[in-house]
């Protein structure tokens, strides 16, 4: 602890000289860094009372009566009673107030591509991925990631030896899976690349921030008419946003577009999340066996989706 605590204070004063306390980019004279954050907070938070800007900026409710009275008498703010209580005011930028955001804006934007002009994609997709696992791990319950961030592409060169190595890691972690798993991963994958075909087999890769956040894998099956839905898996630091169930859906979506008419699944009890998933996707559960794999006794699990039957209900009567 007592190192992790120093490591990070160490963090915190590089970061601060980095980013320059963004003084240098705040237009001269306009306003200190405490108004700046009360402007940004009106603009990208919208219209609000005083109290909600203070509990989200976490200032003095003194200290920002006095700067929302500096901004009213420099025409930056208007307020007008709130329709739902009327003891509360709503603040909002004004006209005035809006041009002086977009000045700090702008400037705030040349600090940062001043900073990140000199790194790669790669490097920048390194660090935007880290910036976003510090979210994670701060505030769990963080809710200003975007889902519209996210965006399913098709696997490209490296990304199948990537999905095999996170699972591998990500397994190992969470549940304790031995290297036989990402033996059997490698196979799988082995196998999609050597005998991929257009008219049968898909997958997707899931980004988010510039990063790999997730995976999945149509391949077909065994039996006529039958497909398999494989290696679903979401990177920790992109979970909550819907990633996983946007994978399974464009699998669903592919595999009724290819002409299967049924799509099944194997899995474990113990990965509850995939399963809630595949159970709001409408598969259903059509065999439970124990077995010993990866190192541990599980309960394996085989799920089905009659994709001609849903075929059926969403025709028009």
């Amino acid at each position: 602890m007592v190192q992790t605590v120093a490591e990070v204070r160490d963090f915190n004063r590089f970061y601060t000289r980095q980013i320059g306390l963004l003084r240098e980019h705040l237009p001269p004279g306009e306003c200190s860094l405490a108004e700046a954050r009360v402007v940004y907070e009106l603009a990208k938070g919208g219209e609000q009372t005083a109290a909600d800007l203070a509990r989200t900026l976490d200032m003095d409710k003194a200290h920002l009566s006095r700067i929302v009275a500096r901004f009213r008498t420099r025409g930056l703010v208007a307020s007008r009673v709130s329709p739902d209580h009327g003891k509360h005011r709503l603040l909002s930028l004004t006209e005035a107030g809006r041009a002086l955001f977009a000045r700090l804006d702008q400037g705030s934007r040349a600090q940062m591509e001043a900073i990140l002009a000199p790194l790669d994609d790669g490097a920048r997709g390194r660090l935007t991925h880290a910036m976003g696992e510090i979210r994670t791990l701060l505030d769990p319950g963080d809710r200003t990631r975007r889902p519209a961030d996210v965006r399913l592409r098709p696997p490209e060169i490296g990304d199948l030896g990537w999905v095999v190595h996170r699972h591998a890691v990500l397994y190992d972690r969470e549940y304790g899976f031995d290297r036989t798993f990402e033996g059997m991963v490698a196979e799988i994958v082995g196998r999609f690349s050597a005998d991929f075909d257009p008219r049968r087999d898909d997958a997707w890769i899931a980004e988010h921030a510039g990063r790999i956040a997730g995976s999945v894998f149509l391949v077909r099956g065994e039996a006529a008419g039958a497909a398999k839905l494989r290696l679903l898996y979401v990177e920790p630091d992109a979970r909550g946003l819907g990633i996983g169930g946007r994978l399974v859906d464009a699998c669903i979506a592919r595999a009724r577009a290819l002409g299967y008419r049924r799509l099944d699944l194997w899995t474990n009890d113990i990965l509850v999340a995939a399963r809630r998933i595949y159970q709001a996707a409408g598969f259903t559960l059509v065999e439970s066996s124990p077995h010993r794999s990866f190192g541990l006794d599980l309960v394996g699990e085989v799920w089905t989706l009659d994709l001609a039957a849903t075929d059926r209900a969403r025709a028009p009567a």
